[in-house]
């Protein structure tokens, strides 16, 4: 039978996986984008204040990787029980994720502004004066945004589940359009320096989180919100989004920890090195970008056709989104390498820090175009058929091994500074990916052929 005959019968068309993925894409694209603009703004105050901004949003993509994990829980559990034409139950757990997610949310905001201190002082290791000073301005602004991270984290997760990226996508445009022109009025326009980056920052995702929720409550969609809001917890229901969620938010947050740690061991070699691994971390956001939407999409994808009990179209479909992950990582990878002269003078980069930068991009871009989606776009598949153990427990054992503990040897043992730190990363990314291709095999192709032998949980 022919690939067009064979997709007929399948649960995506070509049309949905193209209405999926461009505009994921180009929300990664806009959202990293910003992140870019932003640090160039910020760098007409000088390389301390990249430095101090830089160590915050560490904790601020921590954050938002903590809330993109919970509700991943949402999006798996609300995906399935729509692979299964079970409505009802979809709609009741689109409250359930927006309900827990905004407590959690407000409790972790309560926290940081609680241990700022701990952060800044203890956490990020030895820096100097003005990268603190700038980095606590930053901080303590940008940390009022959390409760709306999450709400549109959840939000957009939920709208990836019905296999609508447009309207996160449209949002994200509006949110990055405001922080960017609120950046030009505040930096440029009143010198406000960090705090001038920081307040649009804060105004456009209070503004998102809104426009996200308006969106969601539209009851003609496949899943909404009810109206009036459901305030009532169903903690079975939050258990089984737990389920999925909770090892998603810890592997992430080691990941992140991860990074923070290693960022400490970058500060000890000055602040060329704190800067070099700042603008690369911009840049290299810019390398994964299809990673990132494809990995988003496997999640929609493949925990439909776990609802509808269909582990052959969740392979064929795993398959098919790896050669289009391959495809379009290998094209920005080409154009950002090309772009780079331009990109670093965009900084105002010193010529040493120029130098440095390049060297880490260049490796990194063979390692981003080669074993990365193993890594981190294919666990997801494993997460969308309720196999979340396993991929924590690898990437936790992995992260601290191979990423800080080979960062401490092959950046301050044989004293390669920042270079250092990501030769440890990238070792980090090649084991974590063997394992999770052999478990891949055992929770995805097992399930085709010996369907009682799989690891996978039912619903």
């Amino acid at each position: 039978m022919k690939t067009k005959e064979i997709e007929k019968n399948y649960m995506f068309s070509n049309s949905n996986i193209r209405k999926l993925f461009v505009p994921l894409i180009i929300e990664q694209i806009l959202t990293v984008f910003v992140g870019m603009v932003d640090s160039m703004m910020i760098s007409t105050c000088g390389e301390a204040a990249v430095s101090g901004v830089s160590l915050v949003d560490t904790v601020n993509v921590l954050i938002v990787n903590i809330f993109t994990a919970l509700a991943t829980g949402g999006a798996v559990i609300t995906g399935q029980l729509l692979g299964m034409k079970r409505k009802k139950d979809a709609q009741h757990s689109a409250d359930q994720v927006m309900l827990f997610t905004t407590a959690i949310a407000v409790i972790i905001m309560i926290i940081l502004y609680a241990i700022r201190n701990f952060i800044l002082g203890t956490v990020f290791g030895s820096i100097d004066d003005d990268v603190e000073g700038y980095a606590n301005t930053y901080f303590m602004i940008v940390s009022a945004a959390v409760p709306f991270i999450g709400i549109y984290n959840a939000a957009a997760a939920l709208f990836r589940a019905q296999v609508n990226s447009r309207i996160s996508m449209n949002v994200s445009l509006i949110m990055n359009a405001v922080n960017i022109a609120g950046n030009a009025l505040l930096i440029y326009g009143f010198k406000m320096g960090v705090a001038g980056a920081a307040i649009p920052t804060l105004v456009s995702r209070i503004l998102a989180a809104v426009i996200m929720l308006v969106k969601l409550s539209n009851p003609d969609l496949k899943v909404s919100i009810s109206k009036p809001f459901c305030f009532k917890p169903d903690f079975s229901m939050i258990r089984r989004i737990l389920r999925i969620g909770v090892p998603n938010a810890l592997e992430n947050s080691m990941f992140q920890l991860g990074k923070i740690l290693t960022i400490s061991i970058v500060t000890t070699f000055g602040t060329m090195h704190i800067t070099a691994h700042a603008v690369f971390n911009t840049v290299a956001n810019f390398q994964i970008i299809p990673g990132m939407a494809v990995g988003q999409g496997i999640l929609t994808v493949v925990s439909q056709c776990v609802g509808a009990n269909d582990f052959k179209q969740a392979h064929y479909y795993v398959k098919k989104l790896f050669k289009i992950l391959y495809g379009a990582a290998i094209s920005f990878n080409i154009i950002i390498v090309l772009l780079m002269p331009v990109i670093t003078r965009g900084y105002n980069l010193s010529p040493e820090t120029t130098d440095l930068t390049n060297h880490i991009i260049w490796y990194h871009t063979i390692c981003a175009c080669t074993f990365w989606s193993f890594s981190f776009a294919l666990p997801n598949a494993l997460r969308a058929a309720n196999d979340v153990m396993f991929p924590m427990i690898v990437s936790a054992f992995s992260m601290w091994v191979f990423r800080v503990g080979a960062s401490f040897v092959i950046a301050k043992g044989l004293n390669m500074g920042a270079f250092g730190v990501w030769i440890a990363m990238t070792i980090d990314w090649l084991v974590r990916g063997i394992f999770f291709v052999f478990r891949y095999r055992h929770t995805i192709l097992k399930r085709i052929t010996h369907p009682k032998d799989a690891v996978t949980a039912d619903l």
